[in-house]
């Protein structure tokens, strides 16, 4: 019996498949390359900047399916993951969690008088926020796109990319940019018609 579970364990592993990914005490699943912050998003942005990086807020929820779903088939993505640590810093929010916040507006905050302040009531949700600070605004006066719901691996990635590309500060909306890389990556035979 032992033979065969470390059988399957090197099948497993060699094939590269993920069924789970690491819950924390909070009851959300969690991505080792997450920032660990105190939750001072003026400071956050800042030092994303320091990095060559944007800031992303992510709110979350335990027993969140969508929020699993994101882990375990998106976040677990190679490709998908080494673009967002290359080019983002990311920081995870309990929808309703009571850890300290320090909104861009220097307002004191839990993470779930945040959520609530800011209009966020799905989980997840990608929070993008531009690369300074210029006003003193709360931070959904600031961000520059807001992402909710759980989506596939290429509306994800496009959107992370879209932003990367400042695409909000142009013409193009983020759906045409989106239905334009994916006929791109369909003309170059690196996605089927799906």
């Amino acid at each position: 019996m032992k033979n065969l579970f470390t059988f399957l364990a090197v099948i497993l592993f060699s094939t590269g498949l993920s069924f789970a990914s690491e819950v924390g005490e909070d009851g959300l699943h969690k991505q080792d390359w997450f920032a660990l912050t105190f939750k001072d998003v003026a400071d956050d942005m800042a030092s994303a900047q320091e990095e060559g990086k944007r800031l992303v807020l992510i709110f979350e929820q335990r027993g969140c399916i969508y929020c699993a779903k994101m882990h375990e088939e998106i976040l677990s993505d190679p490709e998908v993951a080494d673009y967002i640590k290359a080019n983002f810093k990311v920081v995870q929010f309990n929808m309703f969690g009571d850890e300290e916040v320090i909104d861009t507006d220097g307002e004191e905050l839990t993470e779930k008088t945040a959520a609530r302040k800011w209009g966020f009531a799905f989980t997840p949700t990608m929070v993008f926020l531009p690369e300074t600070v210029s006003e003193s605004k709360p931070v959904s006066q600031l961000a520059v796109q807001v992402m909710p719901g759980a989506f596939g691996k290429w509306t994800f990635l496009n959107m992370f990319k879209w932003v990367k590309e400042k695409g909000y500060e142009g013409d193009e909306h983020f759906q045409k940019y989106h239905a334009r890389i994916i006929e791109e990556l369909r003309a170059e035979g690196k996605l089927g018609a799906e």
